[in-house]
């Protein structure tokens, strides 16, 4: 009855334990918010500032795994390089550790004060203000860990249940099977900072000697990178390749590690040991070990991950050719201007980002022709061509956003608003480009409908096409050649497309009451106006990034 009592105990404290730490983080990242998108976005490709805001953001949110998550999907949105995202990761497994330390204060005799913070959190989350019920929820998650952490590690001491812990891990005490333990026990808990709290419970109640702790612990850091793995899975290729890089890196360091330790374990668990602090067991007069299993993890990732940075680009290149896209490939030629070595010549790479943009903007008029024309007159030849230059696109587009990344870096302050505007150009016209993927769906849909737009409708939607072919090369004109004159035309020109389509609504349901348009044609007509619109819209902002980048018509860059 004894055991099944102290089993029961067990099982509820590690639900705690992991309940208040769930509690405390997702605390932690409402109060952070959308700060940590902007911090990240102040990255830049100093590898220890990187470092060093990875470790800042997870001491923060007290996940390694979360902030891994928010590196990828910069990553995958094309905002950030993955030499940046690699660098922040690197910092993510240094701050995570701070979890582990927390947990470990539960061996000095203030821990059962801690335990307050339980109740005046849940206090807290009564009152109707939002920032205060977010703290309450931190504080909850607080004593919750500490709360957690002192019914394991009473469960622990429990005599047959430590007698047990002993007897097994005498029988699995090779370092290598610990090793792999704790990989997979990380694995499966999601969380390397959970597992590191749960050995060191165990190590406070006596059911868990400290040297094969350290394997736990240490094969918990690899086990957590599978959440990393998870979160790229669903993203493209780059975001699969840091998560890669991210794991060949954490094995590369926790096998060396374990390596080490494995052959000086005896020093350096004695080293360990004389960071112990809280009260000395009255028999033995030993101090318990909780803090030096935490420190443990906290000199590992501190002398380990800085060592990493030197291998992140080699390993960038080797992971590139290993993991790679098929469609990536297949369009990887429709580079044909930008290349990283010419960010050593910033003037240089400056001037041909600019040529690799007009070529971009070049396949989205082409494709607008294409899905507009096969509106007008139905015909499925084109429809693979469409898709295909999409796809160049979008490639150019994370391509030539990579490289402007890169670019900010190095080039001068008076070029700094130049390349931002160029983000934005290059956007519009990714947009263009879905416009003229939704003209060629818009297409297969009235073929397989057998609807067709009446001859007054073609007309209107010709008469718009032909406002937006001369904005098309009057927005081409202010991007090459810097145009006001242009401009002035740009805007005329849009405003015109405004008016047809104000137009084109009330003309199209006379058609309807006269019986020369179908009502099944109103939603048709509607959304393809919008849209022909709406790539004016795209063509004057290009207009403006390039001209009039802060509003006045006085500046050009």
């Amino acid at each position: 009855m004894e055991l099944a009592k102290a089993i029961m105990y067990l099982l509820v404290g590690v639900s705690v334990l992991l309940v208040g730490m769930k509690f405390m983080s997702g605390g932690l990242k409402k109060i952070a918010g959308h700060g940590l998108r902007n911090f990240f976005r102040k990255t830049q490709n100093n590898p220890l500032a990187g470092m060093g805001i990875g470790t800042a953001v997870t001491v923060v949110i007290q996940s390694s795994d979360a902030t891994a998550a928010l590196v990828i999907g910069f990553i995958n949105a094309g905002v950030m390089t993955i030499y940046q995202g690699l660098t922040i990761i690197l910092g993510a497994y240094i701050g995570t550790t701070i979890t582990g330390v927390l947990a470990s204060f539960s061996s000095l005799s203030i821990s059962v004060y801690l335990l307050a913070f339980a109740f005046i959190g849940t206090a807290m989350t009564f009152f109707s203000d939002e920032r205060v019920k977010t703290i309450g929820e931190i504080l909850t998650g607080f004593g919750l860990l500490f709360f957690g952490l002192a019914v394991m590690k009473d469960a622990f001491a429990q005599a047959d249940i430590q007698s047990f812990c002993k007897s097994m891990f005498t029988e699995i005490s090779a370092p290598p099977l610990l090793f792999i333990i704790g990989v997979i026990l990380a694995a499966i808990a999601q969380s390397s900072s959970a597992v590191t709290g749960i050995v060191i419970a165990m190590v406070g109640g006596g059911a868990l000697p400290l040297q094969s702790a350290l394997f736990l612990v240490l094969g918990a850091t690899l086990g957590t990178v599978t959440n990393t793995l998870l979160a790229a899975s669903g993203g493209n290729v780059d975001g699969k390749r840091t998560a890669a890089i991210a794991f060949a890196l954490r094995a590369m360091t926790s096998i060396v590690a374990m390596v080490i330790l494995w052959i000086f374990i005896n020093p350096i668990s004695e080293g360990l040991h004389h960071l112990a602090i809280g009260e000395p067991d009255p028999l033995t007069g030993q101090r318990p070990d909780e803090f030096p299993v935490a420190m443990f993890t906290v000199i590992y990732n501190i002398i380990f991950m800085p060592l990493m940075l030197p291998l992140l680009k080699p390993m960038i290149r080797l992971f590139s050719s290993l993991i790679t896209d098929k469609k990536e490939k297949n369009i990887a030629n429709c580079v044909q201007f930008i290349d990283d070595n010419l960010l050593k010549s910033p003037d240089i790479a400056l001037m041909q980002v600019r040529k690799e943009i007009v070529h971009m903007f070049d396949l989205s008029y082409e494709n607008y022709r294409r899905g507009l024309d096969k509106i007008l007159v139905y015909s499925s030849e084109n429809t693979k061509l469409i898709n295909g230059v999409e796809d160049q696109i979008d490639y150019l587009n994370h391509r030539i956003t990579d490289f402007l990344i890169k670019l900010a870096n190095v080039v001068g302050a008076k070029d700094e608003k130049k390349v931002g505007s160029y983000f934005h150009v290059i956007n519009d016209i990714e947009r263009i480009g879905d416009h003229a993927v939704n003209f060629s769906e818009t297409a297969d849909t009235l073929h397989a409908e057998e609807l067709a737009f009446s001859p007054a409708a073609a007309t209107e939607i010709r008469q718009m096409d032909a406002v937006l072919c001369s904005m098309f090369d009057s927005a081409k004109e202010i991007f090459v050649n810097k145009d006001r004159g242009a401009l002035k035309n740009l805007h005329r020109q849009e405003e015109e497309t405004d008016h047809i389509k104000k137009n084109s609504y009330g003309a199209h349901y006379q058609r309807v009451i006269r019986g020369e348009c179908t009502q099944a044609m109103t939603p048709y007509i509607s959304t393809l106006m919008v849209e022909l619109e709406r790539i004016a819209d795209h063509l004057t902002n290009i207009g403006y990034s390039i001209v009039n980048p802060t509003g006045s018509e006085n500046k050009i860059l």
